[in-house]
């Protein structure tokens, strides 16, 4: 059993369920270092894989094709419960969880469950005060990219949400919607 554990190439753990290969600029882990060593080409700054449809780059060719599928819109993966499509059998099964109510990730500090391991990761950076996304024009840290991509929309003037009633331009989804819910109102 233990040969079969052992990957032939490196060592690396596999089929034990086991991650023991974290990656220290964000927490996450893995099962194997070449799992890790492949992930660790998202911190890193260069983007050397256009998308030759829109122009936007990648930091790995895997992402690119994912990318792809925003353009084909394929969907080969049915859910057998609601109908609903996915790119990947992996979406499907987190997809799966809605409908089973299963949330298997817990934080070990407070208890609460997540349908991913990564929402777990996230929620925890509240219990450590952890903020390691760092916007490089103004020095503020945030606890989650998102927030941060949001964030260098004020630097940017950025403002990619636009109101059809009012020509209001917002740089979040959130404002917009708000807007829209206004507008509803008033009818």
């Amino acid at each position: 059993m233990k040969q079969h554990q052992l990957n032939h190439s490196d060592g690396d753990l596999i089929h034990t369920g086991e991650k023991p290969f974290l990656c220290s600029d964000c927490g996450k882990s893995f099962r194997s270092s070449g799992e890790l060593s492949k992930h660790l080409q998202c911190h890193s700054e260069e983007r050397p894989f256009p998308c030759l449809k829109c122009g936007k780059t990648f930091k790995a060719n895997r992402f690119l094709k994912k990318h792809l599928q925003t353009h084909t819109g394929e969907r080969p993966v049915p859910c057998s419960k609601c109908g609903k499509r996915f790119a990947k059998s992996s979406d499907l099964t987190r997809h799966n969880r809605i409908h089973t109510g299963e949330r298997p990730h817990t934080c070990s500090q407070c208890g609460k469950s997540f349908l991913t391991h990564s929402e777990v990761l996230k929620h925890q950076r509240y219990h450590t005060g952890e903020r390691p996304f760092k916007c490089a024009e103004c020095g503020k840290t945030f606890t989650q990219s998102c927030y941060l991509t949001v964030h260098q929309r004020i630097h940017t003037g950025e403002r990619p949400y636009s109101c059809s009633v009012c020509g209001n331009l917002m740089i979040m989804l959130l404002s917009f919607m708000d807007n829209l819910q206004f507008f509803k109102k008033l009818k």
